[in-house]
């Protein structure tokens, strides 16, 4: 039985209510969880919905991150402003991109995705006297939210912030995923030679899909670079795309809370991990890769599916 949108976010919602009181001297770290459930929402619609296999959506995501933070210091403060250049900024540089990716698949696409992460870095890097280069863009401080609420040094305005962008970002995909345009990219996904003999044309259904991808991811860019009022070349690393795959895998791709459960675990288990052994915290990351990869294919989202199968095969057994 599928789990119902508003169910979803009613516990999402729950969630975030008892993180915060549990947990009120983590906002920070629990801020970067929403930051990154966003753009792990951004890699599932272009991956798990489209079928796009990618390692640079950071990308997008450093796009949107140099372009709210260069947006607040030279022309606009105003956060809402700055999320809407992020995600023009990382629509638009998946839009050029995209032109010539979306025409090629598999490892080619996959190489070409992490090429264009690169380029980004570097030109950030080049640009020193605009970006901060390798010291990182400076100077960052958004204003009021709505003239209201201002940024304060614990980040309670900056965590409920994150959760309200989140929360916004996974009920607009929420809605594509049901749109017919979200059913045409399942089939895409599935069986493009199908769609193309039904007169879908893929390519213009995976570019789309691609930019809108980018666009969330520029959102989740610019997100961050409000709350930490800094932006460094990090943003384009391969390792941050890389571990936003990792976190749509445990979860379960092609299902938006798949990615929600997906960042929370692995991002928790990463946050103990270090803080235990500083040293030897991949070997943890890495076992529960392992375990949820063969174990549980599908991602997290099927382990009660599994369960149910597990007590039913209990039952037949003793009967």
């Amino acid at each position: 039985m599928k789990l119902r949108s508003y169910s979803v976010a009613g516990v999402m919602l729950f969630a975030a209510l008892a993180a915060f009181f549990l947990f009120p001297y983590n906002l920070a770290f629990l801020t970067r969880i929403f930051i990154m459930i966003i753009l792990v929402l951004s890699l599932d619609l272009v991956l798990g919905y489209a079928g796009i296999a990618t390692l640079g959506q950071a990308a997008m995501y450093g796009a949107g991150a140099y372009a709210a933070g260069l947006f607040a210091i030279h022309v606009w403060a105003d956060p809402f402003a700055g999320l809407v250049v992020g995600a023009v900024a990382g629509a638009a540089l998946a839009a050029v991109s995209g032109v010539v990716l979306m025409r090629t698949t598999g490892l080619t696409l996959i190489m070409l995705t992490i090429a264009v992460a690169q380029i980004g870095a570097e030109i950030a890097n080049r640009m020193r006297e605009i970006t901060g280069g390798a010291d990182g863009l400076r100077g960052i401080r958004p204003s009021k939210i709505l003239g209201i609420w201002d940024f304060d040094f614990i980040g309670v305005t900056g965590y409920w912030y994150a959760c309200a962008v989140a929360a916004f970002v996974f009920g607009l995909l929420s809605v594509i995923g049901r749109s017919p345009f979200g059913l045409s990219l399942r089939g895409v996904h599935e069986s493009p030679e199908r769609m193309e003999a039904i007169g879908v044309s893929v390519f213009q259904r995976r570019l789309i899909a691609y930019v809108m991808g980018g666009g969330i991811a520029g959102i989740a860019g610019a997100l961050s670079a409000q709350i930490t009022q800094l932006v460094s070349l990090e943003t384009f690393s391969f390792t941050l795309s890389a571990e936003a795959l990792i976190m749509l895998i445990l979860g379960g791709t092609g299902r938006l809370y798949g990615a929600a459960l997906g960042t929370v675990v692995f991002m928790t288990v990463h946050h103990l991990a270090a803080a235990n052994d500083p040293f030897n915290w991949l070997f943890v990351i890495g076992g529960l890769v392992l375990t949820v990869v063969f174990a549980l294919p599908s991602g997290l989202v099927a382990l009660p599916t599994s369960l149910k199968r597990l007590s039913k095969g209990d039952r037949h057994a003793r009967s």
